[in-house]
């Protein structure tokens, strides 16, 4: 069940109510089914207005059951089937209403049906330009500056891959630190050799003349892209000899 609509009585106010969930909780509850969810992409959902956790007195989020099922909902909407944010919002928002709405699909199956795509190649969720500038918060400076460093690229149609929001947010995260966007050249490179790596792997079941084999090629992706990304994780934690929650 999602949560109650926005605004109700004690919506995104303080509390101290002991049984709600830390954001570490929550991240660990969700990478059974979404282990390539970060806490930075929580808090990205979060800034965009699609999931609002309440704050203890001293500001730290809370999250309640029904957060985490919206959140939930919200990752499984991007993960099989492609929505943009604006789309999945104003869904969300349609269901708070009561309103009997059927899921929104790009390039899926709705209802048992398929659904006619322009390819093989899966429809993908894609953010403007404006769009990216104002979910990352910078300016078109440094977007510039980022993309000469290899670090976001735009499709050939201009617009960007949604998950480019995401890493948009991150350096700018990062940037606070004194990162800056030319020291993360290293782990631009290193992201792309681990995805070619996956690339050979999938790339027999990307050719094979079976559609159903060539399908299969989507999923063993994004299983393998998830647990590259949780030992590039583990990786860097045990380098640095810390542990996250």
């Amino acid at each position: 069940m999602l949560r109650t609509p926005r605004g109700g009585a004690g919506h995104g106010t303080a509390v101290a109510d002991g049984g709600a969930m830390s954001i570490g909780t929550v991240l660990n509850m969700l990478r059974d089914e979404f282990p390539e969810v970060t806490i930075s992409k929580i808090r990205f959902l979060e800034s965009e207005g699609l999931v609002e956790p309440q704050r203890t007195p001293s500001g730290y989020r809370k999250f309640s059951v029904d957060d985490v099922e919206r959140l939930g909902h919200i990752l499984r909407m991007q993960r099989d089937h492609y929505l943009p944010l604006k789309v999945i919002r104003e869904h969300l928002d349609a269901m708070e209403r009561g309103e009997a709405v059927p899921l929104p699909t790009l390039g899926r199956q709705r209802d048992g049906e398929a659904v006619p795509e322009p390819s093989e190649a899966p429809t993908v969720a894609r953010i403007g330009r404006a769009e990216l500038l104002a979910a990352a918060g910078i300016g078109e400076r440094e977007l510039e500056e980022w993309e000469s460093y290899g670090l976001l690229a735009p499709l050939e149609n201009g617009a960007y891959d949604a998950e480019a929001a995401t890493v948009a947010s991150l350096v700018a995260e990062l940037g606070r630190f004194g990162i800056e966007p030319r020291h993360l050249r290293v782990m631009k490179a290193a992201a792309d050799r681990e995805a070619g790596l996956v690339d050979q792997v999938v790339a027999p079941l990307k050719r094979h003349r079976n559609p159903q084999t060539r399908a299969h090629a989507e999923a063993r992706t994004k299983e393998l892209a998830g647990l590259t990304v949780r030992l590039h994780a583990a990786l860097v934690q045990t380098a640095l000899g810390v542990r996250l929650p």
